[in-house]
């Protein structure tokens, strides 16, 4: 779990509902003692100031390239392809466009189910755009919110503020990563 910013204890619970252990990771070398990163919500722009404080670019890039992934709400953002609304820097991990705050401001945010799963969409990004070859694995409103290539997972709602753990999120997602190991 990239702790820099964001909702990133939520997910212990979940995580460990999954038989895997939590690691919260900082800094380049917290990198080497994880299997796959989680990119949390939070703000993607505040993420970013961090990453290039801490220099972090090139480890997350190097991380990106041989370990399972899943970007959160910001997360998501922070793994596409393009950015818009505005745009912004991006490691393109996944062939998406993504629209910061597609959904609305702090106001429009809300919960539905995803998957018969309670999630919360805040100020949630909406992906207008994927390659064929990215996997749609949910829609909401007609728009993909959830999806995967290979080893790469973006959502762009939060599974972990539900209290049922695991979430069936937090579940795919580990068990990809016990496939790749």
């Amino acid at each position: 779990m990239l702790a820099l910013q964001g909702a990133v204890d939520l997910h212990k619970p979940h995580i460990e509902a999954c038989g895997a252990e939590y690691a919260a990771v900082k800094t380049a070398k917290d990198f080497g003692g994880v299997d796959a990163l989680i990119l949390p919500g939070g703000e993607s722009t505040t993420m970013l100031k961090l990453i290039e404080r801490f220099e972090l670019w090139d480890a997350l890039t190097e991380q990106f390239a041989t370990k399972p992934v899943w970007g959160i709400c910001a997360g998501s953002i922070l793994m596409a392809e393009k950015v818009t609304n505005p745009e912004q820097k991006s490691f393109g991990v996944l062939p998406i466009t993504i629209q910061r705050n597609g959904y609305g401001r702090q106001l429009e945010s809300h919960h539905a189910q995803i998957n018969d799963y309670e999630v919360s969409f805040i100020r949630a990004p909406l992906v207008t755009d994927s390659a064929d070859n990215v996997e749609v694995l949910a829609e909401y409103d007609g728009a993909p919110v959830w999806l995967q290539k290979g080893s790469k997972i973006v959502s762009t709602f939060h599974p972990e503020l539900t209290k049922d753990y695991p979430s069936p999120m937090h579940k795919h997602f580990i068990d990809l990563v016990n496939k790749s190991a």
